[in-house]
């Protein structure tokens, strides 16, 4: 099954991610597949493209998420920091963090210059769903019990 899909800003790509371990590049223009990226071990549960077009970051049942690089088509890094699958990523406008959600109840914001995390949230339920606002520190993340949780990150400036 397909588990997840992004479209690129211009509109020209989807990415999907499956429950293949893979994911795939399309070219929306045509429809046809342009490759595939390998390199999770499990389920491909979500994923998110960058602004640019230039990187697709995807969370996966393997507890990881993967930082793809779309020009070269290999994998950039791997993050890990999460102890159970990972069911939601969002990226930011400005592309440099990405926000991840967990079966392990956390929401973590990821920089993704360094790899590191910078921020995480422990919810009531493991988190199904999130989402960050243009400004670049409000997130929104909904957990699989029916909560909705509205964070803010601090110490980081707003992007304009």
């Amino acid at each position: 099954s397909v588990n997840a899909v992004a479209v690129t800003e211009d509109g020209k790509r989807a990415i999907s991610g499956s429950y293949d371990n893979t994911l795939k590049v399309w070219d929306l223009t045509n429809g046809k597949e342009q490759f595939t990226l390998n390199g999770h071990t499990s389920s491909v549960n979500a994923v998110a493209v960058t602004e640019d077009g230039k990187w697709a970051i995807s969370g996966s049942y393997d507890n990881t998420l993967k930082v793809w690089d779309l020009t070269t088509r290999k994998k950039q890094f791997t993050l890990k920091g999460h102890s159970s699958s990972v069911n939601a990523v969002a990226v930011t406008a400005d592309g440099k963090r990405a926000i991840s959600g967990s079966d392990d109840n956390t929401l973590k914001v990821w920089d993704l210059l360094s790899g590191n995390v910078m921020a995480s949230f422990t919810g009531e339920s493991p988190i199904a769903c999130c989402a960050i606002a243009p400004d670049g520190v409000t997130i929104v993340a909904g957990d699989e019990s029916g909560r909705v949780y509205f964070l803010r990150l601090e110490g980081v400036e707003e992007l304009t």
